[in-house]
């Protein structure tokens, strides 16, 4: 089974002020919750579990005071406070950060589970007695999990339906199969020596968002024209983000109607970042590897593999490359043994294809050089 999450838009009309309150009240819940934690840990040493906070917020609801929070789905108070106790698994992990409170207005979204809590009817949603068109991109083809009712930036709203899916069946039709190397350089370097460049969005418009960014500066605080400025600023990250949307789509399809096999590398994201931080963000390559995922056979190799270290000729591994930021720079692999130099990131891919062919058992790889 495959799980995979499509992303609708609302349309825009007076009844979507309603989800609006909805996700507000979702916040202050959040906050409650968070506050009545830390309370109680602070009283009694001890924390109060999911079930917990769940009865108590339950007792709450009849009361008159907080009788306005009924206009949020039991399941999506029930999803609150699920989040809430994950998040704090994860800290004492050391997985992530504690828990805090969100401001309501910034606070983004509720979830609902399985069947209960709306109604989908071709583009029509039902969501707390109300009824919502959406554009329907797409068909929806598999069993709901959840749908989360979203809004950004800019007052926009979209749900979002994650599926379980079967696993899908591709037709083999060239036999055709490619390593693929990600870099910083370069977007993508084919095993057959293609390569393809990074469009860098982000980058592009830094001169655009800096300037937004001073506009945004210089604003009253709570005046309308901080609000303007404020939109304009988010309007341009949402551009830059369908920009970036829109290539992978577009080359990612192209590779899928391309080659039967694609393999690609078992990267470290979260290592990259504190590596090289906003150009890994702008790159996106996650969101890339979800898009080959769906639309073609694609398999990651072990991140452990030393491919850009190993000659893809005599399969010699040379452990001191890439021992320093420094030697990152030097673009051409030279090996010791052979004598053999080639450009690193085409080296890093034709090992990447060979080591994922025979992990396929596919026929042997026989470098064009």
């Amino acid at each position: 089974m495959l799980i995979r999450t499509y992303k609708y838009k609302l349309y825009k009309t007076k009844k979507t002020n309603h989800i609006d309150n909805t996700i507000n009240i979702s916040g202050i819940i959040w906050n409650h919750c968070i506050a009545l934690k830390k309370r109680y840990y602070k009283i009694y040493g001890k924390s109060l579990n999911m079930y917990q906070l769940q009865k108590h917020i339950t007792k709450l609801k009849k009361l008159e005071k907080y009788s306005y929070w009924k206009k949020v789905p039991s399941q999506a108070i029930q999803n609150i406070t699920e989040r809430i106790e994950e998040s704090y698994k994860k800290f004492f992990k050391k997985q992530g950060g504690l828990p805090s409170f969100q401001k309501v207005k910034k606070y983004k979204s509720y979830t609902l589970k399985g069947k209960v809590g709306y109604k989908i009817e071709n583009n029509v949603i039902s969501l707390n007695g109300y009824k919502y068109k959406f554009w329907k991109s797409r068909e929806i083809d598999g069993k709901i999990k959840t749908i989360t009712v979203k809004r950004d930036n800019i007052g926009d709203f979209y749900i979002c339906i994650t599926l379980e899916l079967e696993e899908p069946k591709y037709n083999i039709t060239s036999g055709k199969s490619v390593g693929i190397d990600f870099g910083l350089k370069k977007f993508l370097t084919l095993s057959d020596d293609i390569d393809i460049e990074a469009p860098l969005f982000h980058l592009k418009n830094l001169k655009e968002i800096k300037r937004l960014n001073r506009e945004l500066s210089r604003k009253k605080r709570n005046s309308n024209n901080r609000k303007k400025a404020k939109e304009k600023l988010a309007k341009l990250h949402i551009k830059i983000d369908n920009q970036r949307k829109d290539y992978q789509h577009k080359l990612s399809t192209s590779l899928a109607n391309e080659y039967d096999y694609i393999f690609i590398e078992n990267l470290n994201m979260n290592g990259m970042k504190k590596l090289w931080g906003r150009k890994i963000s702008d790159l996106a390559f996650s969101q890339f590897v979800l898009m080959l995922e769906y639309k073609t056979n694609t398999h990651k190799i072990d991140r452990f593999y030393p491919s850009s270290k190993t000659c893809s000729r005599c399969e010699n591994k040379n452990d001191s490359i890439n021992k320093t930021l420094e030697g990152l720079k030097d673009r051409i692999f030279v090996c010791g043994k052979c004598g053999f130099e080639i450009d690193r990131d085409l080296n890093a891919s034709v090992n990447i294809h060979r080591v994922g062919a025979s992990t396929l058992k596919l026929d042997t790889v026989i470098p064009s050089y």
